[in-house]
This record gives structure tokens, sequence and C-alpha cells, in this order.
């Protein structure tokens, strides 16, 4: 694996009310095997997943992602 994964993992809350965005919290990271034909996927400690899980490469100012649902 590289240094640096190649995407965070991101479990995507319903919205509760009509036009507003689902909550992302930050439930792990990804790597892509080195023979190119799949990715690893590590869950941070202590975190129980449930839900849509979404995929993203992480952006460089460690923001949250701004994703329309």
């Amino acid at each position: 694996m590289s240094k640096s994964p190649s995407h965070r993992a991101y479990v995507v809350s319903t919205p509760k009310r009509e036009g507003e965005k689902g909550f992302f919290r930050e439930v792990g990271v990804i790597w892509p095997h080195s023979k190119g034909n799949g990715f690893d996927l590590v869950v941070h400690e202590n975190i129980a997943v449930q839900g849509r899980i979404v995929c993203l490469e992480p952006k460089k100012n460690g923001e949250q992602p701004n994703v329309e649902e």
C-alpha cells in the first residue's frame, strides 16, 4: 500500500428535511491494491458502520466533502 490513501470513506446520514444535505461522517480510508484489481477499506477503530457509505478522493485542505445528494 502507498503511504497516503486514495479515498476516504464516509457514512452519509439521511437528511431530516426536504432540501437539506446529508451529514458526511468519515469512517475510514481506502487504498488501491498494488495490482490494480481492488481496494482495501480500513475502518477507523471503535466505529459502528451502518447505512450508505460514500468513497471520495480526499480534499487537500482537510475540509468535509460538499456533495449533492
